[in-house]
């Protein structure tokens, strides 16, 4: 009998502060490593997609974070070169914390929002923030 594959479940936030930066971390491991993504990681089990993107970003940023909106749900097989990923992603907000590099992230910033598309962006993160950007309002 064949084993079946499944896709697997990961997260992503699209995290304002005071609603001019987004936070980015730069990636410590492959695949994409060295580059800048949104925080985000797998889903564990057991696990809600809504607490598991509240759980990554702090992990990873030492942030506390609300989430405000479903961003969308990014299924494409191409879209992590590990396999087939399908990430939700979620608008997020501050709430509190100290930006702090964590987990497996070796640096981390805020960016301007005008600023973004200056930046090379790991996985489709870049599709994220502009829908996100259109739908934060």
């Amino acid at each position: 009998m064949g084993k079946h594959k499944n896709p697997l479940l990961t997260v992503d936030t699209v995290t304002l502060c005071e609603d001019k930066f987004i936070v980015f971390v730069k990636r410590k491991n492959d695949p994409y490593k060295g580059s800048w993504a949104l925080p985000g990681g797998f889903v564990e089990y057991g696990e809600t997609v809504e607490s598991a993107a509240m759980r990554e970003t702090k992990e990873e940023t030492g942030l506390e974070v609300e989430l405000d909106k479903l961003v969308g749900v990014y299924s494409d097989p191409e879209r992590d070169p590990r396999g087939h990923m399908i990430s939700v992603c979620f608008l997020a907000h501050r709430t509190g914390g100290k930006l702090k590099a964590a987990s497996d992230a070796a640096e981390v910033q805020y960016l301007k929002i005008g600023e973004v598309s200056k930046i090379q962006l790991a996985f489709d993160h870049e599709k994220m923030i502009e829908k996100a950007m259109k739908i934060r309002i």
